[in-house]
C-alpha cells in the first residue's frame, strides 16, 4: 500500500510541477512510451502473468490431488466391503463386530446425503447453462455478447501502452471491463459445478481464456496498473458464433452453418495471432531488457498475419522481437494450411449460396408453380416449350424450379433465357425448409418431372412417391401431378392420406398411356399419332408445295381446348350443336362436361364423349374442343344466335352486346376457368369418368333373377373382357403348332427381354385390346413372341384375359415371325424391356431397329392369301367368318396376301428420338428433325415416349384432358379400377349386370373406308365437312381425321402404301376413294346379336372354315344340345316379357348364348357392290362401311 500511495503522489507531483519532468524521465527505462507508477519504474507484467499462472496450476494441483486421495478412498472402502461380504456369507461376527459396523453405516448415509445434494445442485448448473432451457440460452448468449464486449474493450486499450496506469475510479473502459469479467467468473463457476469430468473442464479452451483474462482483472485493480497481456484470447469465443446461431434458430441448414463455422474459426484464429504478435513486439524480448521493441497498432499486427498467411510478405511489416519470429514460424505452417484451405470453400460457399439458395419471392396478383424431380436440359426444356407455347392464352403464371443439384451451363442459359418467368433453386423437395423457400404453400400446383430413361423404374417411382409424400405432408391441399413409370406403382399413390384425385391430383404413368397409344394404333392405324399431336403445342407451319407434309403440319397445329358453350346452343342436342359448331364455328366438339338431371347425382359433372340425341345442352357446358389456338375456341362462348346467325367468317365471331348483357347478370359461370380449371374442380365432389351415350333401361326384377348368373364374361367393372385365369403352359404354342394354326386378323407383339429386364407392364397393352365396348367375336387375338422367361414374370397380370397365346423364341428369328403368320396379321408391335440398360444412347433402340428391318426385308408366297381369298370371300377385320352379312358395320378383307415385309402395318417403340431416321430407308428424314416432323411418326409406324410430357402441361391447364386422353386410350381405366388393382394387383371377374352390361355401351376409336356404301358417293372429290355432316346426322358417328395414303397427291399411281395423319380436316377439305376416316363409334348392340342368330344355323361350317385368329382353340360342341335347349327356353320367357315392358327396355349381350333377339331390317348388298370390294386392295385393318338401317323396330 505504501508503493501505491508513493506512485500516486510521485504522478501527482510530475503532473503538477512541468520542472520535475526531467527528473522523472531519468527514472524510466529508455524506448519506452509507458509511465510506470513507481519511483523505480519497474514493470509489473509478471504480476499481471502469474496471477493467471497460479490460478491455473493451482486449480489444476487441486483437480489432481482431489482425484488422487478419492482414488484412495475408493479401494479402501472396496477393501472394507468385500472383508463385510466375506463375515455375512460365513454368518459369523460378534456383538463388537456388529457394534463396529454401525458408525460404518451412519457415515454411508451421510454420504450418500451428502452426494445427492451434491447432485442437485450440478443438476441446477447444468439446467442453467444448457442451451435447451430458455434460461440457458438466454444465458449462453448473454456470455457471448458480453464476451464479444471484452474484445472490443481490448481493441481500444491497444491504442494505449503495453502497461500504463489507470485508476479503476475513473477509467471507465475499466469499470466495464471489471463487471465483464466478474460475471464471467460467475459463469464460470456454474460451468465448473455442472461438468462432469472436472480435469477435462479445466483444459477446456474456454476455460484457459478465463484464466488468462479474469484474474489480471482484479490484479490490475489491487496496483493501480493496467496491462494489456493476454486479452485478446477473448477473440476465440468467437468459435462459438455457429452454435449462438443455432440456438437463436438463425442458422438451419448445412451450408450456412458450414459456412459460419469456416468464417468464425478463420477470424478468431487471425484475431488471437494478432494479438500475441502485438503483444511481443511492443513490450520486446524480456532477455533483452525489453530494449528490442517496436510500436506496432494492432491493427498493424492483423495485416502483417494476413500477408503471413496468404504467403505474400511485402516486407513493409515484419517481427523484430525474438520471440516474435518464433511465432510466426510456426504460424505460418498453420496460418497457410488454414489459409488454403478455409478461404476457398468459404468462397464457394458463399457464390453459390447467392446464386441458387435464397428464397422465392412471389408477385402478387401471379401464380406460381414448383416443378421439382428429374430436372435436365431435355426434360426442362421439353416442359418450357409446351408450357409457354404461343398458342396458350397469357401465361401469367412463374414456374420455379426445385432441384439438389445445380444446373449445368447449357440448362443455366436455358433459365436465363426465360428469366421472367422462370427461376431455379436449389435444394430438396423432401426438406421442409427448401419447401418454405418456394413457398409450396402458396403454390398453384407441384409438378413432378419423372427419368424416363432410367435403369430402374421402380426405384425412380419410389423416388417420387416419396416426393409427393414429403411436398403432401408439408401441406396437404396442394395440388401434384406427379409422372409414373411403371402401372402397378400408381397403386401406392392411394397410400397416402391426403392424395385426393377429385381435388386435381393426377398420375400420369408413362408405361399405361405409351402402351395404351400403341394399343389403339392396333385398332385404328395412326390413332397414337393423332393423339399425341393434339394434346402437344406446335407451332404453324405453312408449306406452299403440294405434298403429304402441307396436310400432315396443317393438322398438327391443331390442338385440344376447353371452353363453355354459348347459352345460344341450351336446350339442342349434342350432335346438332356438334354440326352447328362446326360448319359455323370451323371448331371441332368431341365431348361435354355434363351434369345429370337425376336427384341422386346432380353434385357430379361426367365428361360424356359423342353421346347421343338424347343428350341436351344445359346452362354453363363445358364443351372439349380441337382447334389450332385458344382464341378460335371463344368462339363458342361468344356466339350469339341473333347477332352471328348471319355471319360467314368466323373471325368475325367476337363478344356482342346481348353477351355483355348476360355478363352484367349474376352469374355463377366463369369463363376465366376454361383453361386452368377445365370444370372438373369447381366442385370436389365432381368425378369426371365417361358416361354411355344411350343409356338403357334397367330391367325388371324378373330379368334379374333369370340372368345367367354362372357365367362371368367381363370384370366387376364392367369394362373390360375376362376370362378364368389360365397357366401359362396352356397358351404356349410351339413353332409346328403356331404354323398349322392359320392365323390371321391378329397382333403380333415382338418383345425383347430377359429375366433381368425391367417388366414393361404388358397388361397396358392388352387392357384397350379387350375393352368391352368389343364384341367377343371383334376381338383381335394377340400372339407374344419374345423370351418365356420374361413373359413368365408378366403373365400374372395378363392370365385373366381371353384370346392370348404365346411363341417362345426371339422377333430377331423369321422361322418364329413366319410360324405366327407376320405377313396375315392387323398389326405387329415392337417392343424392348432392355433399352435403358445401354448408356449410349444411339444404340438405346437397336433390338427394336433391327426387328423392325428384319420384318421389313422378309419376302413371302401369296399362295395362302389367294386360296383364303377364294375360300372365303371378305371378311370383316377383327371378326370372325361367322360375322352375319346383315350386320350393320362391314369390313373388307385386306390384301389378300403380303408378297413383301415392307407391307406388313408396324409400330416400333424408340427411346431416343433420334433413331427415328433408321426405321424407314426410303424417307429423307434430317437426323435432327423433330420426332413429329418425321415420315415414321407421321405414318403412326414409330412412338416414342418423349411426346407424353407434354402431358405434364396440357394436365396442368386443363385436368380434364387426362380424364379424356386416358379414356380414349386405356379403353375405359377409372379410379375405380385402379383402386381394385391396387388391392388384388389383377382384374376381378363380375357378374353381368344391367349396371356392369351398361358400361359398355360408350364410344371407340375406329376407321371408316370411303371405297363402298353410304360414304361412296363422296369419298371421290367430296368434301369432308359434308361426310362429318351426314356421318353425324345418320349414323351419330364424329369424324375427326384422315388417314389418307402418303403418294394420294400425285396425279400418278403409286405402289407406296404408306398412310399419314390428317388431323381435323376443313369443312372444304377434298376426299379421295382411299381415305380412312377416324370417327368416335356408337357401341353397336346389334353385332352381337345377329351373330347368335348366325350362329345357330352357320355354327358347324364357321367352325372348319373360319379365318379367325382364335382357331387354336376350337369350340367343343359335345354339350351343345343341352345349351341349346335352356338358350331357346330362356329366349322365350325374355320375350314375352320383352313385349310387356316395351321396345325401350331392352339390354344386350355378345355372347350368343344371352342374347334377345331384335328385328333390324338391312338394306342387302348389291352384286356391284360384292365385286367391287372384293377388287379393292388395302394394307390396313379397316372398320367396314357402314349399311344403312332402314327400319327398327
Amino acid at each position: 500500500m505504501s508503493n501505491n500511495i508513493n506512485a500516486n503522489n510521485l504522478n501527482t507531483d510530475s503532473s503538477s510541477s512541468p520542472v520535475n519532468v526531467p527528473k522523472m524521465d531519468a527514472l524510466i527505462i529508455p524506448v519506452t512510451m509507458e509511465v510506470p507508477c513507481d519511483s523505480r519504474g519497474q514493470r509489473m507484467w509478471w504480476a499481471f502473468l502469474a496471477s493467471s499462472m497460479v490460478t491455473f496450476f493451482g486449480g489444476l494441483f487441486i483437480i489432481l490431488l482431489w482425484r488422487t486421495l478419492k482414488y484412495l478412498w475408493t479401494v479402501c472402502c472396496h477393501c472394507g466391503v468385500k472383508n463385510k461380504e466375506a463375515q455375512k456369507i460365513n454368518g459369523g461376527g460378534d456383538t463388537q463386530a456388529d457394534g463396529a459396523c454401525k458408525p460404518t453405516d451412519e457415515k454411508e448415509e451421510n454420504v450418500a446425503a451428502e452426494v445427492g445434494w451434491m447432485t442437485s445442485v450440478k443438476d441446477w448448473a447444468g439446467v442453467m447453462i444448457s442451451a435447451q432451457t430458455l434460461t440457458g440460452r438466454v444465458l449462453v448468449v448473454l456470455v457471448f455478447a458480453l464476451s464479444i464486449g471484452a474484445l472490443v474493450i481490448y481493441f481500444i486499450d491497444s491504442s494505449n501502452p503495453i502497461e500504463s496506469c489507470q485508476n479503476f475510479y475513473k477509467d471507465f473502459t475499466l469499470q466495464i471491463d471489471m463487471a465483464f469479467n466478474v460475471f464471467f467468473l460467475l459463469y464460470f463457476g456454474l460451468r465448473f459445478i455442472a461438468a462432469n469430468d472436472k480435469l477435462w473442464f479445466w483444459l477446456e479452451v474456454n476455460s484457459v481464456v478465463d484464466f488468462f483474462t479474469v484474474p489480471p482483472v482484479f490484479v490490475s485493480v489491487y496496483l493501480n496498473r493496467s496491462w494489456l497481456g493476454l486479452r485478446f484470447l477473448r477473440a476465440l469465443r468467437l468459435i462459438q458464433f455457429s452454435e449462438i446461431l443455432q440456438f437463436l434458430n438463425i442458422l438451419k441448414t448445412s451450408n450456412s452453418i458450414k459456412l459460419v463455422n469456416l468464417c468464425s474459426i478463420f477470424i478468431s484464429t487471425w484475431l488471437t495471432a494478432a494479438g500475441f504478435i502485438h503483444l511481443v513486439e511492443n513490450s520486446g524480448d524480456p532477455w533483452e531488457n525489453f530494449q528490442n521493441n517496436q510500436q506496432l497498432t494492432y491493427w498493424e499486427c492483423v495485416y502483417l498475419l494476413m500477408v503471413t498467411m496468404s504467403t505474400v510478405g511485402y516486407g513493409d511489416v515484419y517481427a523484430k522481437t525474438t520471440l516474435g519470429r518464433l511465432f510466426m514460424v510456426f504460424f505460418i505452417l498453420g496460418g497457410l494450411a488454414m489459409f488454403a484451405r478455409y478461404v476457398p470453400e468459404i468462397a464457394a460457399l458463399i457464390l453459390n449460396r447467392k446464386k441458387y439458395g435464397g428464397t422465392f419471392n412471389s408477385t402478387r396478383g401471379r401464380k406460381h408453380i414448383v416443378v421439382c424431380g428429374h430436372i435436365t436440359l431435355e426434360s426442362v426444356s421439353n416442359f418450357l416449350k409446351d408450357f409457354l407455347h404461343k398458342d396458350r392464352d397469357d401465361v401469367n403464371v412463374e414456374i420455379v424450379f426445385l432441384h439438389n443439384i445445380s444446373p449445368n451451363l447449357e440448362l443455366e442459359a436455358l433459365f436465363k433465357r426465360h428469366f421472367t418467368q422462370v427461376e431455379f433453386y436449389q435444394g430438396s423437395v423432401l426438406n421442409p425448409h427448401d419447401l418454405a423457400r418456394v413457398k409450396i404453400e402458396s403454390a398453384d400446383a407441384c409438378l413432378i418431372l419423372a427419368n424416363k430413361y432410367c435403369a430402374d423404374p421402380d426405384a425412380e417411382d419410389a423416388s417420387n412417391i416419396m416426393r409427393v409424400i414429403s411436398i403432401k405432408n408439408y401441406h396437404p391441399k396442394i395440388r401434384i401431378i406427379t409422372q409414373m413409370l411403371q402401372y402397378h406403382n400408381k397403386a401406392h399413390l392411394l397410400n397416402i392420406p391426403s392424395w385426393n384425385w377429385k381435388e386435381g391430383d393426377d398420375a400420369i404413368c408413362l408405361a399405361e398411356l405409351k402402351l395404351g397409344f400403341i394399343a389403339q394404333s392396333c385398332l385404328a392405324p395412326g390413332l397414337s399419332t393423332m393423339l399425341a399431336n393434339l394434346f402437344s403445342m406446335r407451332s404453324f407451319i405453312k408449306i406452299e408445295e403440294d405434298t403429304w407434309q402441307k396436310y400432315y403440319l396443317e393438322g398438327v397445329a391443331n390442338e385440344m381446348y376447353t371452353e363453355y358453350l354459348s347459352s345460344a346452343f341450351v336446350g339442342l342436342s349434342f350432335p346438332a350443336v356438334c354440326e352447328l359448331v362446326f360448319a359455323k364455328l370451323k371448331l371441332l366438339m368431341i365431348a361435354i362436361e355434363y351434369k345429370s338431371e337425376k336427384r341422386e347425382s346432380r353434385s357430379r359433372k361426367r365428361i360424356l364423349i359423342n353421346p347421343g340425341n338424347h343428350v341436351k345442352i344445359q346452362e354453363g357446358t363445358l364443351g372439349f374442343f380441337i382447334a389450332s389456338d385458344a382464341k378460335e375456341v371463344k368462339r363458342a362462348f361468344f356466339y350469339c344466335k341473333a347477332c352471328h346467325d348471319d355471319i360467314t367468317d368466323p373471325k368475325r365471331i367476337k363478344k356482342c352486346g346481348c353477351k355483355r348483357l348476360e355478363d352484367e347478370q349474376p352469374s355463377t359461370l366463369s369463363p376465366k376457368k376454361k383453361q386452368r380449371n377445365g370444370g372438373m374442380r369447381n366442385s370436389p365432389n365432381s368425378s369426371p369418368k365417361l358416361m354411355r351415350h344411350d343409356p338403357l333401361l334397367i330391367p325388371g326384377n324378373e330379368q334379374i333373377d333369370n340372368m345367367d348368373a354362372n357365367v362371368k364374361k367381363y370384370d366387376s367393372t364392367g369394362m373390360f373382357h375376362w376370362c378364368p385365369a389360365k397357366d401359362i403352359e396352356k397358351v404356349i404354342l410351339t413353332r409346328s403348332e403356331a404354323a398349322m394354326t392359320v392365323l390371321s386378323g391378329h397382333v403380333v407383339v415382338c418383345i425383347f427381354g430377359d429375366v433381368k429386364s425391367a417388366l414393361i407392364g404388358l397388361r397396358n397393352l392388352v387392357m384397350p385390346l379387350r375393352a368391352s365396348n368389343f364384341h367377343y367375336h371383334e376381338l383381335k387375338h394377340i400372339v407374344f413372341v419374345g423370351s418365356l422367361e420374361y413373359l413368365r414374370r408378366e403373365w400374372e397380370t395378363l392370365h385373366n384375359f381371353p384370346k392370348v397365346s404365346i411363341l417362345p423364341g426371339t422377333p430377331l428369328s423369321r422361322a418364329d415371325l413366319r410360324a405366327v403368320n407376320i405377313n396375315l396379321c392387323d398389326m405387329c408391335v415392337i417392343l424392348s424391356a432392355n433399352q435403358n440398360n445401354i448408356d449410349d444412347a444411339s444404340l438405346q433402340d437397336k433390338e427394336c431397329i433391327l426387328a423392325s428391318l428384319n420384318i421389313k426385308s422378309m419376302q413371302f408366297d401369296d399362295s395362302i392369301g389367294v386360296l383364303q381369298a377364294n375360300s372365303q370371300g371378305f371378311t370383316p377385320p377383327g371378326m370372325d367368318r361367322s360375322s352375319p352379312d346383315n350386320s350393320p358395320v362391314h369390313g373388307l378383307l385386306r390384301q389378300p396376301s403380303i408378297t413383301t415385309g415392307a407391307n406388313i402395318p408396324i409400330i416400333t417403340e424408340l427411346v431416343n428420338d433420334s433413331n427415328v431416321q433408321f426405321l424407314d430407308q426410303d424417307d429423307d428424314d434430317d437426323p435432327d428433325t423433330e420426332l413429329y416432323l418425321t415420315q415414321p411418326f407421321a405414318c403412326g409406324t414409330a412412338f416414342a415416349v418423349s411426346v407424353l410430357d407434354s402431358l405434364m402441361s396440357a394436365t396442368y391447364f386443363n385436368d380434364n384432358i387426362l380424364t379424356l386422353i386416358r379414356t380414349l386410350v386405356t379403353g375405359g381405366a377409372t379410379p375405380e379400377l385402379e383402386a381394385l388393382i391396387a388391392e388384388e394387383n389383377a382384374l376381378r371377374g363380375g357378374y353381368s349386370t344391367p349396371q356392369t352390361l351398361a358400361n359398355r355401351d360408350r364410344c371407340r376409336v375406329a376407321q371408316l373406308a370411303l371405297y363402298d356404301g353410304p360414304f361412296a358417293d363422296l369419298g371421290d372429290g367430296g368434301c369432308y365437312g359434308d361426310l362429318f355432316c351426314k356421318a353425324l346426322k345418320t349414323y351419330n358417328m364424329l369424324c375427326f381425321g384422315i388417314y389418307r395414303l402418303r403418294d394420294a397427291h400425285l396425279s400418278t399411281p403409286s405402289q407406296c402404301t404408306k398412310r399419314y395423319v390428317i388431323t381435323n380436316p376443313p369443312y372444304e377439305f377434298e376426299l379421295v376413294p382411299t381415305d380412312l376416316i377416324f370417327c368416335l363409334m356408337q357401341f353397336d348392340h346389334n353385332a352381337g346379336q345377329s351373330r347368335a342368330s348366325l350362329s345357330h344355323s352357320s355354327h358347324s361350317s364357321y367352325s372348319s372354315s373360319k379365318k379367325s385368329s382364335s382357331v387354336h382353340s376350337i369350340p367343343s360342341t359335345a354339350n351343345r344340345p343341352n345349351r341349346t335347349k335352356t338358350r331357346d327356353s330362356r329366349e322365350k320367357q325374355n320375350a314375352t316379357r320383352m313385349n310387356r315392358m316395351g321396345q325401350e327396355k331392352k339390354w344386350f349381350t355378345d355372347e350368343p348364348d344371352n342374347a334377345y333377339p331384335r328385328n333390324i331390317q338391312i338394306k342387302p348388298m348389291s352384286t356391284h357392290m360384292a365385286n367391287q370390294i372384293n377388287q379393292y386392295k388395302s394394307t390396313s385393318s379397316l372398320i367396314p362401311p357402314i349399311r344403312e338401317v332402314e327400319d327398327e323396330c
